[in-house]
């Protein structure tokens, strides 16, 4: 600086400025986002057991015939993930949604599973033996251990993005008491 004019000096500290401002206002906004969604608590322990890219273009396709049928589409799935989840009695995974479609197997205990859309926060339980199938792509979800006993899952995570995350916090939908 020593060798600028008063004119440029001034310039030069706008420009710092304005980026101290952005810097400022992004942590700001990143502390605010952070502060409304919800965290899982009780979770004992939860090893990623493996992670792989198909070794071929892969397209999948899920048709779940429950209530409604629904169909999933993945076209050129990346990664492939499992992991195993244990969550303790009263414990849960918190609001969260996945990039893909996620296979769940409950190994033991029995999983509460609320749905985001559903206004009337209707319980859907699964209990160990039973599998399911999240859509993923955005559909938001919370587990919950309402029983007595650790919930022990093991989850097949789909079309993840390469060397990323397959699970994505999100705020509370406000649609349950919880």
């Amino acid at each position: 600086m020593k060798n600028l004019n008063s004119h440029d000096r001034l310039q030069l500290l706008v420009v710092r400025g304005r980026w101290l401002a952005l810097a400022a206002i992004v942590a700001i906004c990143s502390v605010s986002v952070a502060a409304v969604l919800t965290p899982s608590s009780g979770i004992l322990s939860a090893p990623v057991l493996a992670r792989a890219s198909f070794a071929d273009l892969t397209d999948l396709k899920f048709k779940v015939k429950g209530q409604s049928q629904e169909i999933i589409n993945v076209n050129n799935a990346q990664e492939t993930v499992m992991q195993q989840i244990v969550i303790g009695p009263g414990g849960n995974t918190g609001w969260h949604s996945h990039p893909g479609p996620v296979v769940v197997l409950i190994k033991s205990g029995q999983m509460s599973f609320y749905d985001s859309e559903d206004p009337t926060c209707t319980v859907r339980t699964y209990s160990a033996g039973e599998a399911f199938i999240d859509s993923g792509q955005g559909h938001v979800h919370i587990a919950r251990n309402e029983g007595s006993v650790n919930l022990e899952l093991w989850a097949t995570y789909f079309d993840v993005p390469a060397g990323g995350a397959f699970r994505i916090n999100a705020d509370s939908t406000g649609n349950c008491g919880f």
